[in-house]
């Protein structure tokens, strides 16, 4: 992928440069560059076997919740269509066969799992897959953490470096209505994100992602989770006295920037694509 350039400098120094994996990697060139492809069957198979794994990352962190839960993905090969998991399967047990494939109405495709889907999960999806060309993936589960932070109905405080990556591209959707079974619940939600939105926090609901890759999608979700966590222990903290320090504007975006590209962010998933390929001998690949 082409590193984006990026050609201001903040007033404390920090030449931002150009975005890429390229700023993390020092003596030679990363290891885990987004793939290219001409054969879109391959991209396919790619794209469903790291949907898999998204899966079993997601089911090893215990974000999986009885029905509730999905990650969606755009196929490369027939515009206008996506998979998604099925319904009632836990995370952990999840392979790449399973994924089933369905078009803006929720006709279930014959080249995937010819399984039932999450009827909410679908309204969610269709709905972001719509209203944004720009995201290819989407993931969504009622993880602890995140469900909690929700409750509060506010975006999370620029408090650790992680949590940088969303400066300026999160949101709250507040206008929690239920289980959204109503598609319009979906259009809401994807009208939250707006055009720049990575990420949603669901108050009272849970939390949801997106990404130019599942990988981004997914790490992005792991990293999001684990802000929720940081975030209510500052807070606990914080009741008890001890003042909070929140890093500035320019820092924030100048993190964001650095780490925060869809390059980069894919990367950051593969150590957890390369550990469950070692946990389960490469089960959720079939």
């Amino acid at each position: 992928m082409t590193p984006t350039l990026l050609t201001d400098t903040t007033s404390k120094g920090y030449d931002t440069g150009s975005q890429g994996s390229h700023n993390i990697a020092k003596g030679l060139p990363h290891p885990h560059p987004i793939p290219q492809f001409t054969d879109m069957m391959e991209k396919r198979k790619w794209m469903l076997e790291h949907m898999a794994c998204a899966f079993r990352v997601f089911g090893r962190k215990g974000y999986s919740v009885g029905s509730a839960g999905h990650i969606s993905v755009k196929d490369p090969v027939t515009p206008g269509t996506f998979w998604i998991n099925p319904l009632n399967k836990h995370f952990s047990l999840i392979k790449a066969s399973d994924m089933v494939h369905v078009d803006d109405n929720c006709n279930i495709l014959p080249d995937g799992n010819q399984a039932a889907v999450n009827a909410a999960g679908f309204s969610i999806h269709v709905a972001i897959h719509k209203a944004r060309p720009d995201i290819a993936a989407a993931c969504h589960t009622h993880s602890t953490y995140g469900k909690t932070f929700s409750t509060f109905g506010r975006e999370l405080e620029m408090i650790n470096q992680d949590v940088c990556i969303f400066y300026k591209r999160q949101v709250v959707f507040s206008n929690f209505g239920g289980v959204a079974l109503d598609e319009r619940e979906g259009e809401e939600i994807a009208e939250a994100l707006g055009a720049n939105g990575i990420a949603a926090i669901l108050q009272n609901h849970g939390l949801l992602t997106t990404g130019s890759t599942v990988d981004e999608a997914a790490f992005l979700f792991t990293l999001l989770e684990d802000s929720c966590h940081a975030q209510l222990l500052a807070d606990a903290a914080a009741a008890s006295g001890i003042k909070k320090q929140i890093i500035s504007d320019e820092v924030a975006d100048y993190t964001c920037k650095m780490t925060g590209d869809p390059e980069s962010l894919y990367a950051e998933f593969q150590p957890d694509f390369e550990l469950e390929v070692e946990l389960t001998n490469g089960a959720f690949l079939k």
